[in-house]
């Protein structure tokens, strides 16, 4: 900004060495002209050093930002990171479609094994009913309707 004021400095120079007449319209004008540039001129110094000031305290409030965001999501991370080493603990159960063979991740916390599953890959149901069996592979005895398994035939000993 300083070039912009010089120049103008010399301009009003130039006019004082010239003596305008004041009284003469011509030279009013031009002195004018000169009265208003050396106005604008200062007004544009004191617009650069207020945006100067401005711009210090913009970049002081934008350190002070960037400490607050590394303090607050530095501890954010961290907690997330904790969070997600929790979850990989439970973590993510590899299943195998019984129809298609193809391998899913499913995480058991978003599963509702109350409604039917599909396969991405067949489509099929990806949990069927299981056969009423027992563990050993052996049916399970029927149950009497109170829930209670019905009492298996005694075999009579042989005669």
């Amino acid at each position: 900004m300083s070039r912009m004021t010089d120049r103008i400095s010399y301009l009003q120079g130039l006019a004082e060495g010239m003596k305008l007449n004041p009284e003469k319209d011509s030279h009013k004008l031009i002195l004018g002209i000169l009265d208003v540039l050396g106005e604008v001129g200062e007004s544009f110094e004191a617009l650069a050093e207020s945006h100067g000031e401005l711009s210090d305290y913009v970049e002081a409030i934008d350190e002070d930002l960037a400490d607050l965001e590394a303090n607050l999501y530095d501890d954010e991370n961290e907690n997330l990171a904790r969070k997600e080493d929790d979850d990989d603990f439970e973590g993510m159960i590899e299943y195998e479609c019984p129809h298609c063979g193809a391998k899913i991740e499913i995480d058991p916390d978003e599963v509702d094994f109350d409604e039917d599953a599909l396969c991405p890959g067949c489509g099929k149901e990806l949990f069927p009913e299981l056969p009423e069996e027992g563990l050993d592979g052996k049916p399970e005895p029927e149950k009497e309707p109170d829930g209670k398994p019905e009492p298996e035939e005694e075999k009579q000993p042989e005669k």
